[in-house]
Order: structure tokens, then C-alpha cells, then sequence
């Protein structure tokens, strides 16, 4: 580490110049949490994050407060963010009800929640691999029409508790599907975080090969068994540009037990800015919202970097 707290900064080659940050710690960090984060921490949290230079927050989620408690307050959330210019605030929304209280709420950027294998659509859709996009094609339709970019995530694109690992031709079909439906993005998550990096290379080609383009792809890992970094260091050398993480390294899933938190957004600044990848965030004001976020929630932040820093 230099004297500045920061990496040394030795470029790569065969890596992008820049890659963005699809900061999701409000919304899928805050989603796991037992207790109710209060909603005036969360927008602080929110503002916070832009403050670092985070350009894209993933706000939170129109889902029924019966089955995720803790966004029950989206709207209230939304009314009280100071949006700013430059700033895009996505929410996820699970339904066509959903898309109404996010249009309400005057949002510009919703994303649909797929599945890429049959028991967790069934666990968390209540459909099958396939019901999944007839459910989902009324509200991707609905929303372009509104002047809306909607965003399709696949969750366990590579590994499923109840069907172990995924093939990643199954993944290439279902983000085939959402992308002919309209999504302009598509986030490939690695819900429980079993991914390794010929698998990322394996998931990544196969889209691609099936009509999807690089461009389109972002990564979302968990790093249950240590391996999102290095997953995500595949992926860039796959060519994908867009990296999902969560401030401080919060969040897991609700519906998947063995899911654990996201890939910290300090970890990967600091791998970024070792490799040279430009990003636009700054590192210590990353650090800084996250310490205070962990003294909201009463523990330690799970990020590495976050503890050797502020340590």
C-alpha cells in the first residue's frame, strides 16, 4: 500500500479502460437485514454514495412488504432522495404492480428479477422457468413504452442449493429471452457465490455466442466461497464493462439461505485502481459511508478493505 492509502496503479493489458459501478448496497444490501433499517438512514446512506462519485444506485425495490419488510418504505425512500443530475436511481420492481408504484414514483430505470433454473423460479416467482417471462413481458412492455431502460437480472446463473451447477447454455437462453424482450442490460448473479472463473468464462461465452452481446452483460457475485474478485477479474477480460457491488460488502438473498454478501464495492476500487481501470469513485469517501453504515446496523463492515482502511 502507498503512503496514500491507495494501491500501486499497474495497468494490464487486455482489460477495458473503465468499467462502471452498479452500486446495489441499498437495495439488495439492505434487503437481507433482520431488522428495518430506518428510512432517513437509508436516504443519507443513498446520498452519501453519490457523494463518492457513484453514478449508478440501485435504489430499492417495489416488492410486497409482506414478502420483504424491509423496503416496505420504496416510495417514502424515493420522495425523500435528493436526485441528482448525472445520477441514475434503478429500482427493482417484480411485477406490473410494481411497475405502477415505481412510475408513481417517477423513476426512470426499473429492473426485472429472472431466474436461470426451474426450482428458484419457483420459490421466488411462484412460476415455472418458462411462466417467469409471461409474467414478465406485460411489465417490460409497459415500461419502454413509458420512456423507460429496464434491466434484467438472472439469478443463479451459476449455481443453484436445490440443482447445484448451472449450464451455462441454460443462462445464454434465459438472458437471450429478456434481452429480445427488451432489457438493455443483463446482470448474470452468482446468488450463493459457487461460480469460479473458468465458469465465469464459461457463462459469459455462452451468452455472447447466443446472441447477446458483451456490452449488454454486467456481473453480480456473492463471495461465499472468496471467489468474487476473481470472478470478476474474468469477466472484465471477457470484456464486460459493468460490475454490480454492494457498499461495505452487504446483502445476500432472502429466498437463498446459503447466500451470503455481495462483492464489497471498496474491494473491487481497490482492485480496479491497481489494475488502472478508471471507475470515478473515491476510495476513502467509499470506506467512510461504509464504517458509518456498519455503526447503524451495530457490526463490523464485512469488506476487507473497508477494515484495513478505517482500521
Amino acid at each position: 500500500m502507498t503512503a496514500s492509502g491507495l494501491p500501486m496503479r499497474l495497468p494490464v493489458e487486455g482489460l477495458p479502460p473503465r468499467v462502471t459501478i452498479y452500486e446495489v448496497g441499498p437495495r439488495d444490501g439492505l434487503q437481507n437485514e433482520s431488522a428495518v433499517v430506518p428510512v432517513e438512514v437509508k436516504a443519507e446512506f443513498i446520498d452519501r454514495l453519490a457523494d463518492a462519485g457513484l453514478t449508478t444506485l440501485e435504489a430499492t425495490s417495489f416488492v410486497h412488504p409482506k414478502w420483504v419488510p424491509q423496503l416496505a418504505d420504496a416510495a417514502d425512500l424515493l420522495d425523500r432522495l435528493d436526485r441528482r443530475a448525472g445520477v441514475d436511481y434503478p429500482v427493482l420492481v417484480p411485477n406490473e404492480r410494481g411497475l405502477d408504484r415505481a412510475l408513481q414514483s417517477g423513476v426512470e430505470h426499473v429492473a426485472i428479477f429472472a431466474s436461470a433454473t426451474e426450482t428458484f423460479a419457483g420459490k421466488n416467482l411462484n412460476r415455472t422457468l418458462d411462466e417467469q417471462f409471461a409474467m414478465f413481458e406485460p411489465v417490460v412492455t409497459r415500461a419502454l413504452a413509458e420512456g423507460l431502460r429496464v434491466r434484467g437480472y438472472v439469478s443463479m446463473a451459476f449455481g443453484d442449493p436445490w440443482e447445484g451447477p448451472v449450464d451455462p447454455e441454460q443462462v445464454a437462453g434465459v438472458g437471450r429471452r429478456l434481452v429480445e424482450m427488451g432489457c438493455w442490460q443483463l446482470s448474470l448473479g452468482d446468488t450463493i457465490g459457487t461460480g469460479t472463473a473458468g465458469h465465469v468464462d464459461a457463462v459469459v461465452d455462452a451468452c455472447v455466442a447466443g446472441g447477446v452481446p458483451v456490452a449488454a452483460l454486467a456481473v453480480h457475485f456473492h463471495d461465499t466461497y472468496g471467489q468474487a474478485l476473481a470472478n470478476t477479474l474474468a469477466a472484465l477480460r471477457r470484456g464486460v464493462t459493468t460490475v454490480d457491488a454492494s457498499a461495505g460488502g452487504l446483502g445476500g438473498c432472502p429466498y437463498a439461505e446459503s447466500a451470503t454478501g455481495n462483492l464489497a464495492t471498496e474491494d473491487l476500487v481497490w482492485m480496479l485502481d491497481g489494475l488502472g481501470v478508471e471507475h470515478g469513485a473515491d476510495l476513502h469517501k467509499l470506506v467512510d459511508t461504509s464504517v458509518w453504515m456498519a455503526a447503524q446496523l451495530g457490526r463490523p463492515s464485512p469488506s476487507r478493505v473497508v477494515r484495513a482502511l478505517a482500521g
